[in-house]
C-alpha cells in the first residue's frame, strides 16, 4: 500500500543511494519499509574513530510531521546515548522539521559523536567524564569501538 509517509521513504532511499553522505549508510528492511537498519562509522579524529555503529529507525505514518524512534543497537558510552541505546538529540525531539529526511538524520548523529553535549546527557556517568576526566571517557569509548567490530 503505498501512503505519502511510504512514498517519502522511498525517496529518501534513493536519495541517500545516489548521494550517500560520507561515513553513514542506511536502508529499509526488505519486508518493511517503516524500518530501517542504519550503519554510523565514527569520525576520524574522534574517540569513536574506526567504530561501526548499527542504529534501528521505526518510522510510523506520521513521518516526515514526526521524527522516527532511532536506537543504537550496538553498544554506546555517549552522553547523549541513553542505556537503551535511545538518544537525546534535539531534531529528534523538540526541534524535528519535515525538511529533514533519513541522511540528514544519521548526519546529525554522526556529528553528535564528534560534538557531544555534556550539558544534556542521557548517560550522566559518560557526561561526567566526558567533562572531568577526559583520558578515562576516552578509554571506555575506545571498548565501544572495538565491540562494535564483532
Amino acid at each position: 500500500m503505498s501512503t505519502p509517509t511510504r512514498r517519502r521513504l522511498m525517496r529518501d532511499f534513493k536519495r541517500l543511494q545516489n548521494d550517500p553522505p560520507g561515513g553513514i549508510s542506511g536502508a529499509p528492511c526488505a519486508d518493511n519499509i517503516m524500518i530501517w537498519n542504519a550503519v554510523i562509522f565514527g569520525p576520524a579524529e574522534t574517540p569513536f574513530e574506526d567504530g561501526t555503529f548499527k542504529l534501528t529507525m521505526t518510522f510510523d505514518e506520521t513521518y516526515p510531521n514526526k521524527p522516527p524512534t532511532v536506537r543504537f543497537i550496538s553498544e554506546m558510552f555517549h552522553p547523549n546515548v541513553y542505556a537503551n541505546g535511545e538518544l537525546c538529540l534535539d531534531i529528534l525531539q523538540n526541534r524535528w522539521s519535515p525538511t529533514y529526511d533519513v541522511a540528514a538524520i544519521l548526519t546529525s548523529i554522526q556529528s553528535l559523536l564528534h560534538d557531544p553535549n555534556p550539558n544534556s546527557p542521557a548517560n550522566a556517568e559518560s557526561a561526567s567524564l566526558y567533562r572531568e576526566n577526559r583520558r578515562e571517557y576516552v578509554r571506555r569509548v575506545r571498548e565501544t569501538v572495538e565491540k562494535s567490530w564483532e
